[in-house]
């Protein structure tokens, strides 16, 4: 019987000819990637058991994002330790503040992913990395605190999901609009340990981005990780930007590979998108909610945060006012400069928006866009959770960046094709 692209990856890395679901699997990882929220507890663990090694000082990526700037005395001595740590122990890829960046869009436009790697990071959202056709999952920090002294660590071997993109997306509809009528479709439980395989002639029109923004979520269905066959459109992008190694392997799954479920989606029917609160499952089309008024607008995040995403935004705000508060945040130094470079700052800018400097803060109700009490956001994030954005009795609406700055123009939810004619 054939494998999987995860079961592939996860078979190489663990010394395995084959592997099972269920197979308990100790791997070899090819990075590792660290933020100033869950590394700083791995660091004290790692000291309270006196192991002060690392297993290689090249294979750890490491930035600031979801309180940077600090906003407070509590997080600025997380960057401070953050900080410290990595000149102690002299961490090559190391992105201090000025260069730093939200995680997930900064190790892959810092050429630090490639295809066929095992990759984890001590974030729920590294799942984005399967875009490249790579493993990556999200760890807690006790096993980021093994990793990253071992390089190793275990995996029971997930089962696959197959989800099959077909058609071309209409007008105004985006991957971002893909990935929420599938978790609106499976629930957030539907993928549960599981590996999300997205295949299709739909992704194949994708660009990485776009690609990304699918991976990210896969966690939002529970699942273990989202993965992607690498194709041409990745190795375009990978041209000239990898550092260190630069050589990669291309999994592709056999076709006798057994999948636990396999779903198709006609994405050439689909409409935009809104997950209500409190569930990213709670996807509605935009014509069944449009009208419902909101407070703030949120465009950015690990989500929706990179240059494509702003352009999206731009081409709609252009020559148009926000009627309520709306805050742009480019995910990394880069995309902020880009920005900048083709003028979009001085689109969001005639339209009255906030522009901040590259964070994650107000996704998890950090700063640079918390809600009080009451207040409804439309925003390009992946969870509405109660609470996640501010006040508990705050809601999240999740959305495109096209979706969200079509509402910013608004004040309410309204379906971005009306801006684009």
């Amino acid at each position: 019987m054939g494998m999987t692209i995860t079961e592939k990856i996860l078979a190489a890395h663990g010394g395995q000819d084959t592997v099972k679901p269920g197979m308990i699997v100790n791997a070899k990882l090819d990075g590792i990637m660290c933020h100033e929220v869950t590394t700083p507890a791995a660091i004290s663990m790692l000291a309270e058991k006196g192991l002060e090694g690392i297993f290689d000082r090249e294979k750890i990526y490491v930035t600031p994002d979801h309180f940077q700037p600090p906003k407070d005395i509590k997080s600025a001595e997380l960057h401070k330790r953050l900080d410290e740590w990595c000149k102690r122990k002299k961490i090559k890829y190391y992105y201090p503040l000025g260069r730093a960046g939200v995680c997930h869009a900064l190790l892959p436009e810092q050429g630090h992913i490639r295809p066929g790697e095992l990759i984890i990071g001590g974030d729920s959202h590294t799942c984005t990395y399967g875009a490249f056709g790579c493993f990556s999952s999200g760890v807690g920090s006790t096993d980021l605190a093994a990793a990253l002294a071992t390089g190793e660590l275990w995996f029971r071997m997930p089962a696959s999901l197959k989800f099959v993109l077909k058609g071309k997306l209409p007008a105004g509809v985006y991957s971002k609009d893909v990935i929420l009528a599938i978790i609106a479709r499976i629930g957030t439980d539907g993928a549960r340990y599981k590996a999300m395989e997205f295949v299709g002639e739909t992704l194949a029109e994708m660009s990485m981005e776009a690609r990304m923004t699918i991976t990210n979520m896969a966690i939002e269905a529970g699942g273990k990780n989202g993965i992607m066959a690498a194709d041409q459109v990745t190795e375009e992008y990978l041209k000239g930007r990898l550092k260190g190694k630069q050589d990669y392997t291309i999994y592709q799954s056999d076709e006798s590979a057994e999948y636990e479920r396999v779903d198709e989606i006609d994405c050439a029917c689909l409409e935009p998108m809104v997950a209500l609160p409190h569930l990213p499952s709670n996807g509605k089309k935009i014509s069944e909610v449009a009208g419902r008024e909101m407070d703030q607008c949120y465009i950015g995040s690990c989500t929706n945060g990179r240059i494509e995403d702003l352009r999206i935004a731009a081409a709609i705000l252009k020559g148009r006012r926000v009627k309520i508060r709306t805050l742009i945040v480019p995910a990394t130094p880069v995309i902020w400069k880009q920005a900048m470079d083709e003028k979009l700052w001085d689109i969001f800018y005639e339209a009255g928006c906030v522009i901040s400097a590259p964070t994650c803060g107000a996704c998890l109700g950090g700063f640079m866009g918390v809600l009080a009490a009451g207040e409804k956001c439309v925003s390009t994030t992946n969870r509405n959770f109660v609470g996640r954005m501010g006040h508990p009795q705050s809601e999240v609406y999740l959305a495109s960046p096209a979706t969200a700055a079509a509402s910013a123009a608004a004040g309410k939810l309204a379906d971005a094709r009306k801006y684009l004619q």
